[in-house]
């Protein structure tokens, strides 16, 4: 695996998730408490044995490149290789806007250029998974195909109108391929998640370009499977996995985690998923806190009653508030005889004394960063 690098893009559309990405992209969404999106991208490839991960960026990438930092927590601040992180720059090509993901790739052909390795697992940012890459590209390397794609059978994975969709023959070769249908009528989902050669990836992307297309999906992966003149073969995932696309997928996720048995399968001991650390003290909890079937980051006080929930670093929950199926990122602040169902509230979120928010279960209530309720 030292042979291979990773390279992620995070300028996906963020629209549906509102609130949630005014400040921020997909990747950087806090999720489960402690972790970001990115974190399970990041350590995927890390755990696989990638020594050189690059991180596309597009829009909102400043709590990106915070969180990132140098890349010390996932071991790639070494003085070979390491983590790269790749913003947007004004070129007389480039105005600082990529329209897909092929432009992102071309703007960032210099960083191709100079990694050594062979091969590149190329991964997008809205979905979450702990995947042994190793796993993938020893496959591909096996069945010597020119493509190989990620995909899972997960039918909760599917949307309409979003995502690409695959028919996978019995030898796994790719045989049919949806982009984007009205409604999806292949089985397999595709992840995102693609390895082939480097210098193939940099000849396809100059071709595309030169060409004036922009989607990586439908410009060049959709050709070569229908014209059939490149090998396409597809590998399968069979872990968990979430599509965060909207305000009540990425409410799922946060709840799906409060599952032991979610939880041991997404955060595997062999395979850790790794965040950056801020060294908080322990979490306290006052006499009359209950606390039921909750997960709660370090340098919380908690005083009132928290249920099914997910509190963040640094929540206070007052005496008499009740916060209940709800996620409270960061330093929030629950006062006195609050109650709130249904919930997500952004950072430095504050409600005040007495408040009731209550949201339906299907659609929750965003409060987005530094709102007081």
């Amino acid at each position: 695996m030292k042979n291979v690098m990773g390279v992620i893009y995070t300028g996906e559309n963020d629209a549906r998730l509102r609130e949630l990405t005014l400040i921020r992209a997909i990747a950087a969404l806090p999720v489960a408490g402690r972790y970001r999106v990115i974190d399970f991208l990041v350590s995927s490839m890390v755990n696989s044995g990638m020594k050189n991960v690059g991180v596309i960026t597009q829009k909102n990438y400043h709590s990106l490149m915070d969180h990132l930092g140098s890349g010390k927590e996932w071991d790639l601040h070494g003085k070979k290789d390491g983590l790269h992180i790749l913003p947007p720059f004004l070129t007389r090509e480039n105005i600082g806007v990529y329209s897909g993901t092929l432009d992102a790739l071309r703007s960032n052909t210099d960083y191709l250029i100079r990694s050594k390795q062979e091969y590149v697992v190329f991964s997008g940012s809205e979905i979450i998974y702990n995947a042994k890459l190793d796993e993938m590209v020893k496959y591909h390397k096996e069945t010597g195909a020119d493509v190989t794609v990620m995909y899972t059978r997960d039918p909760a994975m599917q949307r309409d109108e979003h995502g690409v969709y695959l028919t996978v023959g019995e030898n796994g070769s790719v045989e049919d391929v949806e982009v984007e249908p009205t409604h999806p009528s292949l089985e397999c989902t595709y992840m995102e998640v693609v390895v082939m050669k480097r210098e193939l990836l940099r000849f396809l992307v100059d071709k595309a370009v030169a060409h004036g297309l922009h989607d990586f999906r439908r410009d060049i992966l959709l050709p070569m499977i229908q014209e059939g003149k490149s090998t396409v073969n597809a590998w399968e995932y069979t872990g968990p996995c979430w599509r965060l696309d909207s305000v009540q997928s990425f409410f799922k996720f946060n709840m799906d985690v409060l599952e032991a048995d979610v939880r041991a399968n997404l955060f595997d001991k062999e395979r850790p998923v790794y965040t950056k650390v801020r060294d908080d003290m322990p979490t306290r909890y006052g006499e009359n806190a209950n606390v039921i079937n909750s997960l709660v980051a370090d340098g919380c006080v908690i005083e009132g009653t928290v249920e099914n929930s997910i509190l963040a670093r640094g929540v206070c929950v007052a005496p008499d508030a009740h916060v209940k199926n709800c996620i409270v990122m960061q330093d929030g602040q629950i006062h006195s005889g609050a109650y709130i169902e249904n919930c997500i509230l952004d950072k430095q979120a504050i409600i005040k004394r007495n408040a009731r928010l209550i949201g339906p279960a299907a659609y929750p209530i965003v409060i987005a960063k530094n709102v007081v309720i």
